[in-house]
């Protein structure tokens, strides 16, 4: 009978020991991240607010990822003392076009301590846009891009290209930079072989001679090679995976002022001188 009782008494708290083991397997609760919409258009403002279980003294981080996986902004937020944060991300850009469930995630501390949300976006609509960023003017348009070529606004000359390690995905314009702006999806380490046209994008000194370009690698500066030709500049330039923008300086861009702006300006200024002609001879006394 004895042995029965301990056997039972055994049970009973191997049981209780079992549920009082601590659970794991939630440590995502500790962080709750949410948006304040389902879904959003271009231009709109996206509010993210979440809140933490504990405060570790250091910030959070906000990354949002593309229906394809790549990075379309990262960003450390403060956390209150009231163990909550908030940030607000504009819906569309360069690094955020197409439709579909874009996801943001927060991370706090180290990995373990992380949580998710999403939302859907219903892409950039129009194919041109003008976008004023830190006092910039930037052209954007759809890129029609074959293996071998991709065209820029403003010029019938095509840009040739070559590319290992990543797809090119369009090419814009950032006219107050003077620049060309290229965003690749960069899956390994690899390089880019890009003939610019100088009727597209140039770098010369007052003189005329060829000056250098700069060229930044997701906003870093970085060495190249180049082979100069006097209708071509081909620049070499290597990247390392995860790369998603790279920008080529000049001091010439095209559309800088446009052979069709030129004609409506002299238009404009014959009619002008026309008018004003017409009108002195009209308030001439007739003797």
């Amino acid at each position: 009978m004895k042995a029965h009782l301990m056997v039972f008494a055994l049970s009973a708290i191997l049981i209780v020991s079992i549920g009082m083991t601590p659970t794991f397997g939630h440590i995502q609760s500790s962080i709750v991240i949410t948006t304040d919409k389902a879904s959003y258009s271009e231009g709109e403002i996206i509010l993210v607010t979440g809140e933490v279980q504990s405060l570790y003294g250091i910030p959070v981080s906000i990354i949002v990822k593309a229906p394809n996986g790549n990075l379309v902004s990262i960003a450390q937020i403060d956390v209150g003392a009231d163990k909550k944060f908030s940030t607000e991300i504009t819906a569309g850009g360069a690094l955020m076009k197409v439709e579909g469930t874009y996801t943001i995630t927060v991370q706090y501390g180290n990995v373990n301590r992380t949580a998710e949300t999403s939302f859907e976006f219903g892409g950039v609509i129009e194919d041109q846009t003008m976008e004023e960023t830190t006092g910039e003017t930037i052209m954007e348009f759809e890129s029609e891009i074959t293996d071998t070529t991709i065209s820029v606004q403003g010029s019938v000359d095509l840009i040739g290209y070559e590319i290992t390690g990543g797809k090119l995905l369009s090419i814009m314009t950032d006219v107050d930079a003077k620049s060309l702006i290229i965003l690749i999806d960069a899956t390994d380490d690899g390089s880019l072989t890009i003939t610019i046209p100088r009727s597209v994008l140039d770098a010369l000194l007052g003189d005329g001679s060829d000056d250098d370009f700069f060229v930044l690698v997701n906003d870093e500066e970085v060495d190249f090679d180049e082979i100069i030709s006097s209708t071509d500049r081909i620049l070499i330039i290597a990247f390392p995976a995860g790369t998603e923008t790279i920008e080529i300086i000049g001091t010439f861009v095209i559309p800088e002022f446009g052979t069709i702006a030129a004609m409506i300006l002299a238009v404009a200024i014959i009619s002008i001188i026309a008018i004003s002609a017409k009108s002195r001879l009209s308030i001439i006394p007739r003797y």
